[in-house]
């Protein structure tokens, strides 16, 4: 499996794209995260940040582009890249390695660890999003978490339509392909990997490998009986 298979580098990140080949396996991306923005930060004229509201504490090496939309209280700790028109909505935490692409939604209470959201990723309401990549216009419901480490704590493997590959990270999250959904309140496991446009529904945790175009489901029958109140 490729990256290219999954997402695409958007030319708002063209800065980075050296960094991240089409042809590499998706996984390996996670460990270019940090090394890329040391790089583009360094090589990055040094611009004033913009206007920023008293509740909002940034510190270390940090990009905010141009019509950044910043909450009245959120944390920004570098190095950090955020993509011009993105809006950052109250209590986001943002802790390091994380590049922002254009357009994107980094929503109220949710956490940004290590990872890489392409154009238009959306993840509005109280997701944790850590050692991840979401592709172009990917979108998480109200609750979602994307689970990086093992209990076991050993290395995560991923299913790919090759067979499993042992990727040798002790974190990893979760690898969506361009306009994935994930629906509120679902966990996906350890290494999940999506393919463009897959879908995973509310409340399902799940684990390996989603094909492109594809629903991960549960169905459950649901029992009525009246009140005796």
């Amino acid at each position: 499996m490729k990256a290219s298979d999954l997402y695409d580098l958007p030319e708002s990140l063209g800065a980075f794209a050296p960094h991240f080949p089409a042809a590499a396996a998706p996984w390996t991306w996670l460990d270019a995260i940090g090394p890329a923005l040391e790089a583009v930060l360094a090589a990055a004229p040094q611009s004033p940040l913009p206007p920023v509201p008293p509740g909002v504490h940034i510190e270390g090496g940090v990009v905010i582009g141009a019509g950044v939309k910043l909450p009245a209280h959120a944390t920004i700790i570098g190095p950090a890249w955020i993509g011009p028109g993105t809006e950052i909505r109250p209590g986001a935490f943002i802790r390091g390695n994380v590049i922002i692409g254009a357009n994107c939604v980094a929503g109220n209470s949710c956490e940004f660890k290590n990872c890489l959201l392409m154009d238009g990723v959306q993840v509005p309401h109280f997701s944790y999003v850590g050692d991840s990549i979401l592709g172009n216009r990917a979108h998480l419901g109200a609750g979602v978490v994307l689970s990086n480490l093992r209990l076991d704590k050993k290395t995560v493997t991923v299913r790919t339509p090759d067979g499993v590959a042992d990727t040798g990270l002790r974190k990893l999250g979760a690898l969506l392909g361009e306009d994935a959904e994930v629906g509120c309140n679902a966990v996906l496991q350890p290494g999940v990997i999506m393919g463009r446009r897959a879908l995973v529904m509310p409340t399902v945790a799940f684990a390996g490998y989603l094909p492109p175009a594809t629903i991960a489901r549960i169905r459950n029958p649901i029992s009525t009986l009246p009140r005796r109140d």
